[in-house]
């Protein structure tokens, strides 16, 4: 069954523009292929695997043919798909070489990580290339599947009327996450303990600083309790018993494969505030709660708040990354304790955001008093996270097909 994504706008440009690859990047199991696929349906296309060692051998047997030889010897497609290139260090210097002479197919690598891919595609097809970042499902995604949910009622509406059956979602989402095959699936639990086995982090693995897959392991456990909180690199070299610029090294692939993100603190005032602190945060709560082997669907759990705040701030950053807005994000905490939980930075402008399960009203005002802006709640009375979205510059995916 396929999900309608945010990230079509996209990629309608990309089949749209020509002599440009597309560059589909997100985590394994998020859909790319999906929706690649949904694109190219109905036209002639070949797919090549680069996990897959025949698929690789029958690329890297073509890539010194000329473009119109080494077109006619995939079979004249109006489609290839060239997944987990990042696999392949050469991919895009030879798709340069087959885009500059004209090359007939719309090309597309797709890649699990951002490791090689993106540092190949800047320096091999610089101009001729268009990106496309693709997380997991979000919380306007996964709602619009519902048989239920009806688009042309105004979001505040569908707030009103649908409040057992949003509540039920969003629980469900906080914890599953939003990987589209775990959405879908009757069995959510299982296909999560596969994917936070070795599977999700495969590349990592492939980096070979590690002997054993047991240290990442415990390296990720533990980022699992502090989501959310302020890492201290040095205490997880303590406990882990590893070096200082390995963990520092783990942490950069883990976030350059697309299964944690990290949150600076921002600091406008350095003798007041703290300026080089960082949280992280999982772009899966899904995978989060697997790791902690805690899927209790309930909001009486003792982590509901960290899971709240992880699961908004990674809502944000979906959003960032489907719009293209790239607004900055950080965190703000001052020397007396005073937090706030986002703060979106773009074109000059500030908004802030506290993030609170329970709460109905914010206490405190520092940050008003320090900036001249009043911080706003975010809490689950709309997990459309509307106020957000609206600070990124646009509207929720639900708005627009309301229009």
């Amino acid at each position: 069954m396929y999900i309608e994504r945010i990230a079509e706008r996209q990629m309608n440009k990309i089949f749209s523009a020509k002599g440009k690859v597309g560059i589909i990047l997100g985590a394994r199991q998020v859909g790319k292929t999906t929706l690649v696929r949904h694109f190219a349906s109905g036209k002639k296309c070949v797919e090549l695997n680069f996990d897959v060692e025949t698929d690789k051998a029958r690329f890297l047997s073509i890539a010194s043919l000329s473009p119109s030889h080494a077109f006619k010897s995939l079979g004249e497609p109006e489609v290839l798909i060239l997944d987990e290139a990042q696999r392949l260090p050469d991919t895009s210097r030879i798709v340069k070489g087959w885009i500059d002479k004209d090359f007939s197919a719309k090309i597309l690598l797709l890649g699990s990580s951002s490791l090689n891919l993106l540092n190949q595609s800047a320096e091999s097809l610089t101009g001729r290339n268009m990106k496309v970042s693709l997380p997991s499902l979000t919380f306007d995604e996964i709602a619009g599947n519902c048989d239920w949910f009806d688009r042309s009622l105004p979001l505040e509406t569908m707030l009103n009327n649908y409040k057992a059956p949003l509540r039920s979602i969003l629980l469900d989402a906080m914890v599953f996450g939003g990987y589209p095959e775990v959405v879908l699936s009757s069995d959510k639990v299982s296909l999560l303990r596969d994917l936070s086995s070795d599977y999700l982090w495969k590349d990592v693995l492939q980096a070979g600083l590690l002997k054993t897959p047991e240290l990442l392991r415990r390296l990720l456990t533990l980022l699992a309790h502090q989501a959310g909180s302020e890492v201290s690199v040095n205490e997880l070299s303590t406990q882990l018993h590893m070096a200082r610029p390995t963990v520092e090294r783990y942490l950069d692939l883990l976030e350059q494969t697309f299964v944690i993100f990290r949150l600076p603190a921002y600091s406008g005032n350095p003798r007041k505030e703290i300026s080089k602190s960082r949280k992280i945060f999982f772009w899966d709560t899904g995978i989060r709660n697997a790791l902690l082997a805690d899927f209790t669907l309930s909001d009486a759990r003792p982590d509901i708040g960290h899971l709240w705040e992880n699961w908004v701030i990674a809502e944000a950053a979906k959003w960032n990354l489907l719009t293209g807005q790239n607004s900055e994000m950080f965190f703000w905490r001052s020397h007396s304790q005073a937090e706030v939980d986002l703060l979106l930075c773009r074109d000059g402008k500030k908004s802030a955001f506290e993030i609170k399960w329970g709460a109905k009203k914010i206490r405190g005002h520092a940050f008003r008093d320090a900036y001249g802006i009043e911080p706003e709640l975010i809490n689950p009375a709309n997990p459309f996270i509307g106020k957000i979205v609206t600070s990124l510059g646009t509207n929720s995916c639900l708005r627009k097909k309301s229009a």
